[in-house]
This record gives structure tokens, sequence and C-alpha cells, in this order.
């Protein structure tokens, strides 16, 4: 397997990435990364600090993002107990955290829908770094596009993201395992590369020709298709709220109904049902 050490060559304004936050928060992420290294749990880091690495675009970010398999959730949680952290499974379908006082690390091993789930590809292509001191593996960037494509809230829409990762990455990415990622979805794909090309004209090529051909072959076989025969609404998939009004008073059905893996809890948790949380005593308020 090929390995890669990213580091942005040149890392103008790093230090936005640390001047609105303390000593203690700061502290807080690095002893987190220091003990599941120790313990040790499998994990990707991803997030601001992953953006950081791939893009060379410094920001402030409010926590660390740690991604996981849902299996090595536990073993995270006992690992940042032991370094005075406390540990909540906030939601069933996606996160879990660990606090150290008012300050927080994000242990995901999904996405708010359900939808991409962390497995063991994205160990097999994740990239070498140092975060806060500590030898760490990056989340890939093509599951980084896959995961922030579907972030499309009111208060936050992530695709300004995936549209910088594509800038700067998108001439080595896998784009063949970033089009099965999306499989049945791939109009989201589209509609993302659709938003980059026109933010950045001039780097169209960092997406190959072929994979713009082969979603507009779908898309025309999908408008020779003509409507679904079933009203359903996929917005859900993108928006917790924002479709909202067309499952309750205009009939549509949710398609979170007829995804693979669309149990009860699932459901009731993308839906935000707060009796989901799990919490563990921990040994830090």
């Amino acid at each position: 397997m090929q390995i890669f050490l990213w580091m942005a060559p040149e890392r103008v304004g790093e230090e936005a990435a640390t001047e609105q936050r303390t000593a203690g928060e700061l502290d807080a992420r690095a002893d987190a990364l220091r003990a599941l290294n120790a313990a040790p749990v499998p994990y990707v880091v991803a997030g601001a600090y992953a953006f950081f690495e791939y893009t060379g675009i410094f920001r402030d970010t409010k926590d660390l993002d740690v991604f996981l398999r849902r299996r090595d959730l536990e073993a995270a949680f006992r690992a940042l107990e032991r370094a005075g952290f406390r540990t909540e499974l906030l939601d069933p379908v996606w996160i879990g955290k660990g606090y150290r006082g008012e300050w927080f690390v994000d242990l995901i091993f999904s996405s708010g829908n359900g939808l991409c789930t962390v497995d063991d590809a994205w160990f097999e292509h994740a990239r070498p770094a140092e975060v806060m001191g500590s030898p760490v593996l990056l989340a890939p960037p093509e599951e980084m596009v896959w995961s922030k494509a579907f972030v499309c809230e009111r208060e936050r829409f992530d695709g300004n993201d995936v549209a910088n990762l594509i800038r700067a990455r998108g001439h080595e990415m896998d784009w063949d395992r970033l089009l099965a990622r999306f499989d049945r979805h791939w109009e989201v794909l589209l509609a993302q590369i659709v938003l980059y090309r026109f933010a950045f004209p001039s780097e169209r090529s960092q997406v190959p020709d072929w994979v713009m051909r082969e979603l507009l072959r779908r898309t025309w076989e999908g408008i020779a298709a003509g409507d679904h025969a079933r009203r359903v609404c996929r917005g859900p998939l993108l928006s917790k709220v924002q479709y909202r009004h067309a499952l309750e008073h205009l009939g549509f059905d949710d398609v979170r109904g007829g995804e693979p893996g669309a149990t009860p809890e699932r459901r009731l948790a993308v839906e935000g049902d707060d009796d989901a949380a799990v919490i563990s005593p921990g040994s830090a308020g």
C-alpha cells in the first residue's frame, strides 16, 4: 500500500486554529489523542484538523473529530475515562462524546443520516500525519467528501469544504471508490461537483472527465425514465428538519424507512430522540 504523509507546504494562518482556544481546551484534545493511542484504539482524525492538512485552510474549531468503527466505541470510552473524561453515547446512529469539563471530543462512527458508516476502508486508505504532537491517521479525503456531502442544514452546509477538498486533492482521489461510496445517492455527488465547478472554473480538471460523463449519463437515463413511481422524499438524508413539512403535510414517504439498516432505533435517533442518550459516570464533569 502506498503511504503518504500530508502536510500543507505553507501553513499560513495556522494561528487561527488555536488563538480563540484556551490552553486547557487544547490540552484536553491532546490528552484524548494520547489516551486513544496508548490504549490502543484504532481511529482516524477528520473534521477541521484533517481539513487543515489536506487544504492548508486553517480555522477555529470547537472540538476534535475522531472517527472510529462502532465496535471500537466502548474501548474508546474506557480509554478516555481513564484519562479523566466523562463519556456519552449521544446518538446511537452516529456519535458519542468525551467531555472534560466544558470541552469535548466527538467520537463518530457514522453520519447523522446513518449512511456513511466508518468501516475498514477508512483505515486502509487513511494517511499518516501528526496532530497536536501525536502520530495519527487522517481520514481519507474521499470519505471526508462522502460524509460532508450530505450535510446541508439551514445552519450548516459542508459543500464549501467539499469544494476545497476537491480543489486541493481531487487529482489524487480514487474516484472509482468515491462513486462506489455514494452508490445510489450519486446525484448528491453530482450536485457537489457542479457547485465545485462553479466555484473553481479554472480547476475543473481536478475532477476527471470520465466522472462527469458517467454522472451525466445517469442523469440522462433518469430524465428518460421520468418521475419515480413512489412519492418519496429523500430530503431527510440531507437535513433533519428542512423537509419535515413535505413528510408531515404533503404526503411524501420518508426515504429513511426504506434505507438499509433503517431500524426503529435509527429512525428515532435521526429525528432527534433525546431519550436515546446513554451517559457513563466517567471521572470528570
